[in-house]
């Protein structure tokens, strides 16, 4: 080969390089970046809802569009949160369904207990397109300001102690750190106990220094958050789902062209699709976990008992709490 040709080559490649770059640098100098926050550690259910969401995010806005994830609470507690997403100074935010509920008080539907009949059952629900749709509805017809995008779970909630929960009876004149929805308010007195409202990022010190008896939520969340430290027997009542929503902020979406908008909800959507199965595999490999380091499992909860007080209180606070919970409560039992 002549030297003229390899210098052409040469030349060419040097181009060509040159124009990636610059196509590069101008993707980059294009590029936004937008707030997504979260409460739990990045090790839990809701770090995989926020890697999805950046992933695909990115990938279908070709890198103009970047999520940077501040879990662990950095940008306040699940209600400082929803303040915030609400006034805009948030972009995105991951809240429980229950925390939804003080700005979205319908939401307390999917706070009712043994209305998701297994874990296959709970999966096929969070992802049913009707489930989600009405979700969504419900939200926008209520709250302004924001808006949600889809559901996703944690997996099944369940009772932590230092004494074994075997039954209804076990429960009876415990304290117990619940959610603050009306829902929760009816429940758990009518199972015998005592209710305590408390932010999450309190539970740790309220369990070691016996201002409550038992707190209940997911297994995972349970282990990355050490609260089995202080409340060594997890019993397994599976009383309530584990569910959360991704929100935006209208700021946000007012900002979005049409094909961004398209791009956020594809992302969501995604979301939606893959992030539960996931969750759930992480719930039972923490459960591995946690049996390795001693802590006791009970696995076989009576749980007959707190289902007969509450399958009849279902409908009842469904209504109370308006038409769209009995729409969405009548949505996720139709799955099957």
């Amino acid at each position: 080969m002549t030297s003229k040709r390899i210098c052409s080559r040469v030349t060419a490649a040097l181009l060509g390089a040159s124009a990636a770059l610059i196509a590069h640098a101008a993707a980059a100098a294009d590029a936004k970046h937008f707030t997504f926050g979260y409460d739990q550690p990045h090790t839990t259910g809701y770090g995989i809802a926020g890697d999805i969401f950046a992933a695909k995010l990115k990938e279908l806005s070709k890198d103009t569009m970047l999520i940077d994830q501040f879990p662990g609470a950095q940008l306040g507690q699940e209600p400082q949160m929803l303040q915030k997403i609400r006034t805009g100074d948030i972009d995105f935010i991951i809240s429980s369904t229950a925390n939804a509920a003080t700005v979205a008080p319908e939401a307390g539907v999917f706070s009712i207990h043994f209305i998701f009949t297994s874990e296959d059952h709970l999966a096929k629900a969070i992802a049913d397109p009707k489930v989600v749709a009405a979700v969504r509805k419900m939200v926008k017809d209520t709250v302004k300001g924001a808006q949600v995008l889809t559901v996703l779970t944690l997996g099944m909630r369940d009772f932590y102690s230092k004494k074994e929960i075997r039954s209804i009876a076990d429960l009876k004149g415990l304290k117990v750190r619940v959610q603050a929805t009306p829902t929760e308010d009816t429940l758990f007195p009518a199972y015998g106990a005592q209710v305590v409202h408390m932010p999450f990022g309190d539970v740790y010190t309220s369990l070691q220094t016996g201002v409550m008896d038992v707190a209940e939520n997911g297994i995972n969340v349970y282990l990355s958050n050490k609260h089995y430290e202080v409340a060594p027997i997890m019993s397994l009542s599976e009383h309530e789902a584990n569910n959360s929503v991704i929100w935006v902020s209208d700021k946000a979406w007012d900002s979005f062209s049409d094909e961004q908008k398209k791009w956020v909800q594809a992302a969501a959507d995604e979301v939606g699709k893959t992030q539960p199965a996931k969750a759930m595999a992480l719930d039972h490999e923490s459960l591995a976990k946690l049996e390795k380091i001693g802590v006791k499992f009970v696995k076989n909860v009576d749980k007959s008992g707190f289902i007969k007080i509450a399958e009849p209180l279902q409908d009842k606070i469904a209504k109370e709490l308006g038409p769209h919970a009995v729409e969405i409560l009548g949505l996720v039992r139709a799955v099957k």
